[in-house]
């Protein structure tokens, strides 16, 4: 069921005031407001460029043409988005001077593939592209280095103003360079808890670990994660999501990134499905990229060149358009009761 997370007003402004400082907005900026209000990462865009001084521009669009038309008659020189989005803005054609306005990108709400990050590096090579990881238990915790972006495509990049980030291992103790663990957010931006619900509250908002600097109440996120030797993080996998199929356990994202670089789909999402043999067998709901031939033939065959065959998918559904929560995320859950799983 859906929770509601409690933001004090510090909780507000020190998150514009991060976000503000890390994306260097400027009074003479102007933010595209493509996302939910309702949505942290659409409220933040808000207040963050409110903060800077800039002014935001107001847009429920119909389809991705009209992001195009609304930014160039507006002088729009912020973007922030969600994967599904820059997807559909990627495979349009775009005015090379509309394109040019543009100088700020951000992402959150999803990862950006490798080839996602080279077609908006392409489109708008002029533009700093911010690659963002946030929970709305504690808004935002980490974002890429733009420097960093071509190099490091699949990072999470460090932790943001006012945030701590810290890679707990199954030991409880700090992990080491590369090793997995679960994310933990403290310091000022964690939220209050969940409204009216005591009992989830005290499943996610927990003591920070012995290690934190701010100690308190922390955010134990769920998501596995890992910390390079020069500081960076790169998401491994939600604990919850994890497939569990014929004792195996499974990253989805793993998955969906094997058959992103195939550059035969634009969009995909791997499922366990229950299965009577194998606990969970994997489904794979995909949507083919404008152009690619012989796909239905292609991709189970350059998979199983990619995967190992415990996670080869059981079944791939072939989607003509995904579906899209109101944050304008992949519906995951949708597809999960659509599936059974």
């Amino acid at each position: 069921r859906p929770k509601g997370v409690m933001l004090s007003h510090a909780n507000l402004w020190l998150g514009a005031e991060s976000v503000a400082e890390y994306l260097v907005l400027q009074a003479d900026d102007r933010t595209l407001a493509v996302l939910p209000l309702s949505f942290d990462y659409g409220q933040n865009q808000l207040l963050s460029s409110w903060y800077a001084g800039a002014s935001v521009v107001p847009l429920d669009y119909l389809m991705p043409r009209d992001v195009i038309k609304a930014i160039d008659r507006h002088g729009v020189s912020t973007l922030a988005a969600v994967p599904p989005l820059w997807v559909q803005l990627a495979e349009l054609e775009w005015p090379e001077e509309t394109a040019r306005r543009l100088r700020r990108l951000t992402n959150s709400g999803g990862a950006l593939t490798p080839d996602l990050v080279t077609r908006l590096r392409s489109l708008f090579p002029q533009a700093r592209l911010f690659a963002m990881y946030g929970l709305t238990e504690a808004f935002r915790s980490t974002y890429l280095d733009p420097s960093l972006i071509d190099t490091h495509p699949t990072s999470m990049g460090k932790e943001i103003p006012h945030a701590e980030v810290l890679v707990i291992n199954d030991d409880g103790e700090i992990a080491a360079d590369n090793e997995e663990g679960e994310l933990v957010h403290c310091g000022s931006l964690v939220a209050q808890g969940y409204w009216q619900d005591a009992e989830r509250t005290a499943e996610r908002f927990k003591p920070a670990p012995g290690a934190s600097r701010y100690g308190g109440t922390a955010v134990w996120s769920g998501d596995r994660v890992r910390r390079d030797a020069d500081g960076l993080l790169y998401f491994v996998g939600r604990r919850d999501a994890m497939i569990k199929s014929a004792g195996n356990r499974i990253s989805p994202q793993e998955i969906e990134e094997a058959a992103l670089a195939t550059g035969l789909v634009a969009e995909a999402v791997a499922i366990g499905v229950p299965d009577e043999r194998l606990g969970h067998a994997v489904h794979l709901v995909v949507r083919a990229l404008p152009g690619a031939s012989d796909y239905t033939e292609e991709l189970p065959r350059k998979l199983m060149q990619e995967l190992p065959n415990f996670m080869q998918p059981k079944v791939i559904h072939w989607r003509d358009t995904m579906p899209i929560s109101p944050n304008g995320k992949i519906d995951r859950a949708g597809l999960k009761v659509e599936l059974g799983a």
